[in-house]
C-alpha cells in the first residue's frame, strides 16, 4: 500500500532556480553589450592619423543598441523582486520582463537587420561625417543577445506558474491562495507582528 504523499514540486518551479535562470541570461544580455558588435571598415583617409586602423572602426553593443543594456538591467530587477512579490505583483512583474525581453529582441535584430544604420553614430563620432557609404561586418554578439533575450522573455513567462508552489509569504498570499494563514500560523515577521497588534501570542 503506497502512502497518499504530496508529489514535488519539479525542479523548475523553484524559486532560487528560477531567478537565477533570469539574472543570468540579463547578465549574459548585459555582456554582449559591452563586446564589439559591428566593425565599420572606413577609407583611411576619412580616419585620419588620429584613429586610423587597419583593422576597422569597433561599434560596442552599448552604441550600437543603446536600449538593450537599460532593459537588461529593468529585467534583472524584475527578476530579483518577483522572488518576494506577491501574487498579483508578480503578475505585473512578469510583464515587465516579458516587455523588456521584447525590446532587447527588437533593439538586436534591428541592428542584425541594417548594421549601417546602428553603426552611423560612432562613424560620425570617428569622422565628423554622418551617411558615410563604409562597409560594415557583424560580430556574433547581436547574434548572442537575441537568444539571451529569448531565453530571458521565455524564463519570466515560467514565473506565475511556477508561483504557484512557491510558499506564501504573508497572510494576503495565503488569503488568495485560499487558504487560512490563521490556521497554519503566522506566515513571517509581519504576521506575528500584526497578531502581536491584537494581543495574540503567536508563540
Amino acid at each position: 500500500m503506497g502512502g497518499t504523499g504530496t508529489k514535488p514540486a519539479p525542479a523548475w518551479t523553484r524559486k532560487p532556480f528560477l531567478v537565477m535562470i533570469i539574472a543570468l541570461t540579463a547578465l549574459a544580455v548585459v555582456g554582449t553589450t559591452t563586446q564589439t558588435w559591428i566593425t565599420v571598415h572606413l577609407d583611411p583617409a576619412q580616419l585620419g592619423q588620429a584613429v586610423n586602423t587597419q583593422d576597422g572602426l569597433p561599434v560596442q553593443g552599448s552604441k550600437a543598441a543603446t536600449a538593450v543594456t537599460a532593459l537588461a538591467i529593468v529585467a534583472l530587477a524584475g527578476g530579483l523582486a518577483a522572488s518576494i512579490a506577491g501574487r498579483i505583483a508578480r503578475w505585473i512583474i512578469t510583464g515587465i520582463i516579458v516587455a523588456a525581453s521584447a525590446g532587447i529582441l527588437a533593439a538586436a535584430l534591428t541592428v542584425l537587420a541594417d548594421p549601417l544604420a546602428a553603426s552611423q553614430g560612432a562613424i560620425a563620432a570617428a569622422t565628423g561625417v554622418a551617411g558615410s557609404n563604409v562597409q560594415v561586418s557583424v560580430t556574433a554578439f547581436p547574434a548572442l543577445a537575441v537568444v539571451a533575450g529569448t531565453m530571458l522573455g521565455l524564463s519570466a513567462l515560467l514565473i506565475i506558474p511556477a508561483s504557484r508552489y512557491w510558499k506564501a509569504r504573508t497572510r494576503f498570499d495565503a488569503a488568495a491562495a485560499g487558504t487560512n494563514p490563521e490556521a497554519s500560523g503566522p506566515a513571517d515577521e509581519i504576521d506575528s507582528w500584526d497578531r502581536l497588534s491584537k494581543g495574540d501570542d503567536p508563540t
